[in-house]
C-alpha cells in the first residue's frame, strides 16, 4: 500500500464519490492473522513501534466504517462519524494488550462506539439531550425498542424500562426530549407576526438606549482627562518610565529601562509601582 493510499485512508474525505473511494480502499486493505497481529501488537507495547500500531489501525479501519453505518439515522454525515470511529480504534490500539487473549477487533469496538456516541450527543442536537448514563442508554435504544409511531403507551413505558434497566421517568422524559425540535433563534422573514416564537424576539434590545451610551461615553471621556492630568502631576523619568512600559507599543524591560538610566532593575520597578500608587491615588479623589 502506498504512503497516499495510507493517508487517505487515515483521514476520511467529505463528499459522497471521495466517501465512496475511502470505503473502497480501507475494505481492500488486507486482514491480520492472529499471530501477526499478535507480533506486531507486542512490537507496539514493548518497543513502542509507530509502524506497527499503523499496520494495526489500518487492517481495521473497514470495522469501523461497519460500525458506523449503523448510526446513519441520526442525519449526521457518515464520514465523521468514521472520523470519529477511527479516533476510537487507534486509542483501542494504543490500549491493546495483546496478552489478554482476545484479538483486536473485539476489544476495539467499545472504543469506537464510545467516540461515535460522544459525537452523536455533541452534534444531533444544539442543547444536549443526554447527560447521565440512564439518558444515555435510552437515546441509543428507543428508537429500537419503538414498535409503532406515536407516543409510548403506559405498558411500553414499563417494558423499555425493565429491559433497560431505567425509570420509567427516564423513558418519559428521553421520549419527549428525543420528539422536540431545535427552534430557530431567529425568526425567518416569510414567518407569520401571529406565529413570532423565535427566542431572539424575547431578549432586551439595548443598542438604542441613547442615555446608556451618552452616559458610557461621558464616563469614558472624564476617565481619559483625568488620568492624562494624573500622569502630568508626575516628575519627567516617571512618566517616561509609565509610557515605555504600558503605553507604547514595543514594550520595554525593566532591565532596558535600568541600562538607560544606569540604575538596577529593581530601582526601575519601585519608580514604577511609586508612579502607579500615585495615579491611583488620583483617579480616586
Amino acid at each position: 500500500m502506498t504512503d497516499q493510499t495510507q493517508s487517505m485512508a487515515l483521514m476520511v474525505p467529505q463528499g459522497s464519490s471521495s466517501l465512496e473511494a475511502y470505503i473502497h480502499s480501507v475494505s481492500s486493505m488486507p486482514m491480520l492473522e492472529a499471530d501477526e497481529e499478535y507480533a506486531l501488537a507486542k512490537r507496539l507495547q514493548e518497543t513502542g513501534d509507530l509502524q506497527a500500531a499503523k499496520r494495526l489501525i489500518m487492517s481495521h479501519l473497514r470495522f469501523v466504517v461497519h460500525i458506523a453505518r449503523g448510526y446513519a439515522g441520526y442525519g449526521l454525515p457518515q464520514a465523521d462519524l468514521i472520523q470519529e470511529g477511527n479516533i476510537g480504534l487507534m486509542k483501542a490500539v494504543k490500549r491493546f494488550d495483546p496478552d489478554v487473549g482476545v484479538r483486536l477487533v473485539s476489544f476495539a469496538v467499545h472504543w469506537i462506539k464510545a467516540e461515535i456516541h460522544e459525537y452523536v450527543l455533541k452534534n444531533w442536537r444544539i442543547v444536549k439531550v443526554a447527560t447521565t448514563k440512564a439518558q444515555r442508554k435510552l437515546f441509543f435504544n428507543l428508537r429500537k425498542a419503538k414498535q409503532r409511531l406515536g407516543w409510548f403507551s403506559d405498558e411500553e413505558v414499563s417494558m423499555v424500562a425493565d429491559s433497560l434497566g431505567v425509570s420509567k421517568a427516564d423513558v418519559t422524559e428521553m421520549e419527549s426530549r428525543m420528539s422536540a425540535q431545535d427552534a430557530a433563534f431567529d425568526m425567518s422573514s416569510d414567518q407569520d407576526d401571529d406565529h413570532d416564537f423565535a427566542p431572539a424576539l424575547y431578549l432586551e434590545d439595548h443598542s438604542s438606549d441613547v442615555a446608556e451610551q451618552v452616559e458610557n461615553d461621558n464616563w469614558e471621556a472624564n476617565s481619559q482627562a483625568r488620568l492624562l492630568a494624573a500622569i502630568k502631576t508626575l516628575d519627567e523619568r516617571s512618566q517616561h518610565i509609565l509610557k515605555a512600559r504600558w503605553l507604547d507599543d514595543d514594550k520595554t524591560t525593566l532591565q532596558d529601562l535600568a541600562d538607560q538610566y544606569q540604575v538596577s532593575a529593581e530601582r526601575i520597578r519601585q519608580l514604577e509601582k511609586n508612579a502607579m500608587n500615585k495615579l491611583k491615588a488620583c483617579m480616586e479623589i
